[in-house]
């Protein structure tokens, strides 16, 4: 919150300065084309006008292309520059991810959706939209909130669509991070990776306390204000340096660096 504050603050004096309005060569600055880059990601906070794309990209709602509303949890692509008053990065233009994210090659097309609910062994993106757990990536068990990259095919003049695998649509890992809460079933792994122990991996007899140093590997998903969930926690003193379990993701075992998300 006080980071959008200070956003919006600072885009204020920028309008209010006439300086800032001067081109290039009346401020005695140098002519050229700003760096501009595209980058993917979700939108974390918003408060009135302003909101922030993965905790440290800034937008006003001015920039955002559309008329569908934006939402914490929102994934988008941003064209973002550098901004010198705020010390970090701003993005210029936002499009909101569309929910079916084209073809991949001929009658194969992504679908990025969010799990609504689990059934059985039925995995639901929506009423309409809904597959086996057969085809999920080896050993990962989906949770409710988790956004899934699903591979499908459909037939012209069937409206059900037959999806081929489904993956998490993004995952990372962090080591040596705090516990900083837990409720019942429930917790959150340094203040913003959320966890349950319905769904999981753990060490034999390990029991996740307050204050634990954990190694985390994490998938994307939306509880809350949160936009990240574990699914492996493995005490730190129980994990080797440097690398860490993949949590059933079916991925081979790769180097881990200590990351605040």
């Amino acid at each position: 919150m006080l980071r959008l504050l200070r956003f919006a603050l600072a885009l204020f004096r920028r309008r209010a300065d006439p300086a800032e309005r001067q081109g290039p060569q009346q401020q005695g600055l140098p002519q050229g084309e700003p760096q501009l880059k595209t980058v993917q990601g979700v939108v974390t906070s918003f408060c009135g006008d302003y909101g922030v794309i993965d905790e440290s990209i800034y937008f006003s709602c001015d920039v955002v292309t559309g008329n569908e509303p934006l939402k914490v949890g929102q994934r988008v692509t941003a064209v973002v520059e550098e901004d010198k008053t705020l010390y970090g990065l701003r993005a210029i233009k936002v499009d909101i991810v569309p929910y079916d994210a084209g073809p991949l090659d001929a009658g194969t097309k992504l679908l990025v959706g969010c799990v609504t609910s689990i059934s059985e062994d039925t995995v639901y993106i929506s009423d309409d939209i809904y597959f086996s757990l057969d085809i999920i990536s080896e050993d990962f068990v989906p949770y409710e909130g988790d956004w899934l990259d699903v591979q499908y095919s459909s037939e012209p003049g069937i409206s059900n669509i037959k999806a081929i695998s489904a993956k998490p649509t993004r995952w990372a890992c962090a080591e040596e991070v705090c516990i900083t809460s837990i409720r019942g079933r429930n917790g959150v792994i340094d203040n913003n990776i959320f966890f349950t122990l319905d769904s999981v991996k753990l060490p034999h007899g390990y029991q996740p306390q307050l204050f634990d140093t954990v190694s985390v590997v994490m998938v994307e998903s939306t509880h809350f204000c949160y936009v990240w969930r574990a699914v492996s926690i493995i005490p730190a003193q129980k994990s080797s340096p440097g690398s860490q379990d993949d949590g059933g993701l079916g991925w081979p075992e790769r180097k881990c660096h200590s990351q605040s998300i």
